[in-house]
């Protein structure tokens, strides 16, 4: 049997997470053929955005890591694909296996696009309808190049057929939510964060902050940052600040107006994870973090106008207030009257092996290489 290889693409935190789902389904897979070579684009390039990462998740170190990070949209889109491209045309892989929405998922779309790979995208049919969001164009190429277009939910495939796609579409559930039922349980028991923070569960806030739209434009950092300082007038708030993030606060002169609230390090996985399950109220602009705030049933203040996890804020575990400091406010202090189902869009947490069989059952999975 000739083997089918897939070559994997991640660049940034949120696919590290989804990308440890799928190989470690395609090692339980060893005798069905399935061969995995993970690429490490550099995206997120410290230890903790990192390395941590793929240690906790069990991923096996990338066979590539192409350390590019750094510099405008162009410039690192451009340098990942001319450095995908010379891998791609080394590995000839049967499939490019690529997750979600950065400038890492962007290029990998086109050097294999350009080759003739066939390309599957994890986490298709998303979308924010905000094309000033740089994720919202990276989404958008990659599901016009891909051959396998895999979405996590019903909202997903009909926002494809609404732009005219429909082949090669399927509902595969979500892969983060697979992670989140194997790692919750090793959260509790692995981490001591919250005796070392001083905090007490269901007594924080937790909040995170990285998007461009928002820590790029002074106005709208601006706001968050007084949303913050007024809820932890109240409630202790803790943020784990992303390197961006922390830049922007210092060159806009706002890092001294975060008053009472906690600043931290990036973490863990596992201690992000134990962070959000024992947290009162989540107060974020990351669509993974609205998912597993939804997923571990812990109620989410959105700074956004829109997200792409509708369902979320259909069952009313998220609410969307944007960067205005007093709607922030407000839903934090009303999060208890508010009322939610109980409901489970995004699968079962068998989306891995979804995938995988598509992978091998598709007639790409045989093209000449």
């Amino acid at each position: 049997m000739t083997p089918t290889k897939i070559v994997t693409v991640v660049g940034a935190r949120p696919q590290f997470i989804k990308a440890a789902a799928v190989s470690r389904a395609v090692r339980a897979r060893r005798d069905s053929g399935l061969v995995e070579v993970l690429v490490h684009t550099g995206q997120h390039y410290d230890k903790m955005m990192s390395d941590v990462f793929f240690e906790e998740l069990g991923i096996d170190a990338p066979a590539y890591n192409l350390a590019i990070a750094g510099g405008g949209h162009g410039a690192m889109t451009g340098r990942m694909l001319e450095a995908l491209e010379r891998v791609f045309i080394d590995e000839r892989p049967d499939w490019v296996l690529i997750y979600g929405d950065t400038n890492s998922t962007l290029a990998a779309a086109l050097a294999a696009s350009k080759l003739h790979i066939p390309i599957a995208h994890v986490e298709a049919g998303l979308r924010s309808f905000n094309m000033r969001m740089p994720e919202e164009v990276n989404r958008i190429v990659a599901d016009r190049l891909s051959t396998l277009l895999l979405c996590p939910t019903e909202a997903s495939i009909a926002n494809l057929q609404r732009e005219g796609t429909t082949e090669g579409v399927h509902v595969v559930g979500d892969v983060m939510y697979d992670v989140a039922l194997h790692f919750s349980q090793a959260a509790d028991e692995h981490t001591q964060l919250l005796t070392q923070l001083g905090l007490t569960p269901k007594a924080y806030v937790l909040s995170t902050c990285h998007r461009a739209e928002t820590t790029d434009d002074p106005v709208q950092l601006e706001g968050i940052v007084t949303g913050l300082a007024e809820i932890a007038k109240r409630r202790a708030v803790v943020l784990p600040i992303h390197p961006r993030t922390r830049g922007k606060l210092v060159e806009f002169g706002l890092m001294d107006r975060l008053t009472g609230v906690q600043l931290i390090e990036p973490v863990s996985y596992l201690d992000m994870v134990t962070l959000e399950k024992n947290a009162e109220v989540i107060v974020t602009d990351s669509g993974g973090i609205q998912k597993e705030a939804f997923f571990y049933r812990v109620p989410c203040v959105t700074t956004r106008r829109e997200t792409e996890w509708v369902e979320t804020v259909e069952a009313g575990w998220n609410v969307l207030v944007g960067t205005d400091a007093q709607a922030m406010v407000a839903a934090v202090e009303s999060h208890a009257q508010q009322k939610r189902l109980d409901v489970h869009p995004y699968g079962d947490g068998d989306a891995a092996n979804r995938i995988l069989d598509l992978l091998l059952m598709h007639p790409a999975a045989t093209h000449s290489k």
